[in-house]
């Protein structure tokens, strides 16, 4: 990643962050976005900070590499669209997509509150989708190729019961990967999408899964397992080794493609 330069959102903490401080640690610049703030009431985990945004940005430069930081919320196309502008000008170039940002309620379809809907598809398949509107012109200007690793989970690949909303959103991710594969491959942009599972971020909300799955327990079926080292969560770290394999000429051949990384879960 020599060189290069690497756009992440949602990059104040958990996986963005380690998706970060992983790319800088093979030689990328880094830009880092986050809403730092609340992002809907309907949200009932504690929202990222602007002190975690600065602490993201200071782990990038102990990497030796540069950072710029800023708060940015995905659903404001015009702050968006400045940070790439602002991206292009103090960097040169723009390499490396990781439209990771998104966020997550619980509930069943028939109970979902319109906030909760609209919150969800807003941020993550809209927001991922105005990152992908704002970055790839600059990619395609900028001549050098590159990468984008949408990420998804994998609840895009299949069906997770009391987060439909969550799933449609993820799903769609994957429409907008494979479509934009096709569309940017003759500027040699290579677009991929990742699907974790189970992984230890803020999101995890323990006691509203248990409340989730005390109420309705056949839905347990729907969360297998990990077979692989079945430790517990996985790590954001182990999710960024991905990621930053998907961003380099390692897995130039893939394109349009979903990787789960799951540990074996969906194979039950």
């Amino acid at each position: 990643m020599q060189g290069r330069v690497a756009f992440v959102t949602g990059a104040a903490r958990g996986q963005g962050r380690a998706h970060a401080v992983r790319l800088a640690r093979e030689g990328a610049d880094v830009v880092v976005s986050d809403i730092c703030g609340p992002v809907a009431d309907c949200i009932t985990y504690p929202p990222a900070t602007p002190e975690e945004l600065t602490e993201t940005a200071r782990l990038v430069e102990s990497e030796g590499r540069k950072a710029l930081a800023r708060q940015v919320d995905v659903r404001d196309d015009a702050a968006l669209q400045t940070l790439v502008a602002d991206t292009v000008e103090q960097f040169g170039r723009l390499d490396v997509v990781v439209a990771n940002a998104g966020v997550l309620t619980w509930g069943r379809l028939w109970e979902l509150s319109d906030e909760q809907w609209n919150t969800i598809i807003d941020v993550n398949l809209t927001g991922t989708w105005r990152t992908l509107r704002a970055t790839v012109p600059a990619m395609i200007e900028a001549g050098n190729g590159g990468s984008i690793v949408v990420v998804s989970s994998s609840a895009g690949l299949k069906a997770t019961p009391a987060n439909g909303h969550y799933a449609a959103s993820k799903h769609g991710l994957v429409a907008l990967t494979n479509t934009l594969a096709v569309e940017a491959g003759e500027y040699g942009i290579r677009v991929n999408s990742i699907h974790p599972y189970s992984v230890d971020t803020p999101m995890i909300e323990p006691e509203a899964m248990a409340k989730i799955f005390g109420e309705h327990p056949a839905f347990l079926h729907s969360y297998p397992p990990m077979p692989v080292r079945n430790n517990g969560f996985m790590s954001p770290d182990d999710i960024a080794d991905v990621v930053v394999w998907l961003a380099g000429d390692g897995s130039g051949t893939l394109s349009g493609a979903q990787i789960p990384v799951d540990k074996g879960s969906l194979k039950y």
